[in-house]
């Protein structure tokens, strides 16, 4: 072979070798930018507060602890369920021993985790109201006052813990999650108060309502938020709808169900992520700083998003595997005035899911299922204070409220490698 010859063929080599590397490197750097690129995404990061809140005084116990807010002043207020203790739960109701008796109805703790105030049915009752038979949701309205939700099908029982309620043998109470299917529901109202207890007003009555076309009454209401004088109501337990009714007239202004549809009380399946209408409960109406309203359609494992008058905008599917109570339960967003992140509370799958709002791209989840501080039996409620902290209650027999303290922003990818954080497990 010429030298000429064997110097191309050389030249010819090394080039289509150079290329090779070069092809190769450019696969490896765009695969290291793309690892880099998820790595620097930044996002919260929290930790269980194992000693939030303090010790209840008077040998009080919380049961099924289904309502949360924050007030102005970073107040924390719950309302349980006190006739959801069990027997050997209560003994002090009874004279059978020091220990339990059920904590008043509603609860309000400082930032620091001290009972500051409480009141409930006990506290009020007389004052020709009516009172839950199945306690659910609590808010703050903007005027500081309180305001209460109901998911009770069934009527009133004994007083909690006393022998009256557990030597009581009543007919099949209704299912929880009735719907349509019931036509008498206790739990027709919503009742707000002083923050010290005072009565001051009630939409509906007991035993009142015709449907979730009645402009009445409401129908196992499970939240209650504001946007100015309006309120947004998740009337989901028994109704199958979003209503919105006037703060300072208590009167009906409008209603939308599924995709802003009439809504239809037809009884339908659970677990349907492209159900025509919203499934009971429908448990959040969450609305957000620019003007929407997310709604968690729980046991469809769906959030549809609308705007402020019901105009249907998207859905996103959560889980939608997700059998038993469902996966989308009830929403809070970041502090910061764009509220660029959502969390959402997933009771069944025992995690909070962190989100980017304006993409709808979860991000990652924490929690996973156990007892321990930062895990989760039933995780129900979910707000955020002014700095940005998460607060949980639990439903069943999680019976507790968590504080889970933010600690700033953190590379994604170093999140997880730490694979838990406070008590908390990531993407469990």
């Amino acid at each position: 072979m010429k030298n000429g010859s064997r110097k191309f063929l050389i030249g010819a080599a090394c080039a289509a070798l150079l290329a090779g590397w070069g092809g190769a490197a450019f696969v490896v750097d765009r695969g290291a930018a793309q690892a880099q690129a998820a790595g620097d995404t930044m996002v919260p990061w929290f930790e269980a507060d194992p000693y939030w809140p303090k010790p209840l005084p008077n040998h009080w116990v919380l049961a099924m602890t289904i309502g949360l807010d924050v007030d102005k002043q970073d107040n924390v207020w719950i309302v349980h369920r006190p006739q959801t203790l069990e027997q050997k739960e209560s003994y002090a109701a009874r004279k059978e021993a020091d220990c339990c008796i059920a904590a008043p109805d509603v609860l309000e703790f400082d930032p620091a985790g001290k009972l500051i105030r409480h009141w409930g049915r006990d506290e009020v009752k007389g004052n020709g109201h009516d009172w839950p038979s199945s306690n659910h949701g609590i808010s703050v309205g903007p005027d500081g006052n309180i305001w209460l939700g109901g998911n009770g099908a069934g009527q009133p029982r004994p007083p909690a813990g006393s022998a009256a309620q557990f030597a009581d043998t009543p007919a099949a109470p209704p299912p929880l999650y009735a719907g349509g299917g019931v036509g008498q529901y206790h739990d027709s109202f919503i009742l707000k108060f002083t923050p010290d207890g005072k009565y001051l007003a009630q939409i509906g009555k007991a035993n009142g309502s015709k449907g979730s076309l009645d402009t009445e009454n409401v129908r196992g209401v499970a939240q209650i938020r504001f946007v100015g004088n309006e309120m947004i109501l998740a009337d989901g337990y028994g109704n199958k709808r979003v209503s919105v009714w006037d703060a300072t007239t208590l009167k009906f202004k409008r209603m939308w169900g599924a995709y802003g549809k009439k809504p239809d009380d037809t009884p339908i399946p659970h677990y349907d992520v492209n159900s025509p209408q919203f499934g009971n409960p429908m448990h959040c109406a969450q609305p957000s700083n620019d003007g929407l309203i997310y709604a968690c359609d729980r046991t469809n494992n769906r959030i549809q998003v609308f705007k402020m008058d019901g105009t249907y905008l998207s859905q996103h599917i959560l889980k939608p595997d997700t059998k038993g109570d469902g996966s989308a339960w009830e929403i809070a967003f970041s502090r910061d005035p764009q509220q660029k992140f959502m969390y959402i509370s997933d009771g069944a799958n025992e995690n909070i899911h962190v989100f980017d709002r304006k993409t709808m791209k979860e991000l990652y989840w924490f929690g996973g299922g156990g007892r321990q501080p930062g895990q989760f039996y039933a995780v129900h409620s979910i707000v955020t204070n002014t700095k940005g902290d998460i607060f949980t209650t639990e439903t069943y027999r999680g019976q507790r409220v968590q504080k889970f303290t933010y600690k700033g922003m953190i590379k994604l990818s170093d999140l997880i490698k730490k694979g838990a954080v406070g008590g908390s497990l990531i993407n469990p």
